[in-house]
């Protein structure tokens, strides 16, 4: 069912390739300034995590929680960090490792959802969860815009990225009928 929050989260799928195109291929913009891009990347990625913001709270305030909502929620984040992260690690200003940690959490984390979805089970976004996508989400704005501390706040995000993840498969283990 298209509802707003649903919507909103479609538009921020659509926002995050073209954040990624701006960040990555430089030269299809002619003259433009490389601040610019950034200016404009920056832009969008504010656009585009506010609608994280207002899907989420329309969808409970007004009960428009649908389970195409679920699907696209999660996956509009994630396309909307990752396509923030991965530009800024190619052009220089992310670290390598940090990028790769939080990409390797992030996949291994949606995989475990799927199980859970398979199982039945319900492991919604965790308080650590949440905080982790607003720090990642801060960190991607400095980086973006070259403000100071964008590399320390990305390694905060990149530990409480980790951390989240261990909630999530410490919660998955207890609760699942997984036989190791």
């Amino acid at each position: 069912m298209l509802n707003i929050p649903n919507t909103l989260a479609l538009i921020r799928l659509f926002l995050a390739p073209l954040m990624f195109l701006l960040l990555v291929d430089r030269g299809l913009f002619g003259d433009i300034h490389y601040s610019w891009l950034d200016y404009m990347a920056a832009f969008i990625f504010v656009v585009a995590s506010a609608t994280d913001f207002f899907d989420g709270y329309i969808a409970r305030t007004f009960n428009q929680i649908t389970p195409l909502g679920k699907i696209l929620d999660p996956l509009a984040d994630k396309m909307l960090t990752l396509a923030g992260f991965l530009g800024l690690m190619m052009l220089g200003r992310a670290s390598e490792w940090a990028i790769y940690l939080i990409l390797t959490r992030e996949i291994f984390i949606t995989g475990l959802r799927v199980s859970a979805a398979a199982q039945n089970m319900d492991i919604s976004a965790s308080l650590a969860g949440k905080v982790k996508t607003v720090i990642q989400m801060i960190a991607i704005g400095f980086l973006l815009m070259e403000w100071p501390y964008g590399n320390e706040i990305l390694w905060v995000a990149t530990i409480l990225t980790l951390y989240s993840g261990f909630e999530y498969m410490r919660d998955y283990l207890k609760n699942s009928n997984f036989e190791g």
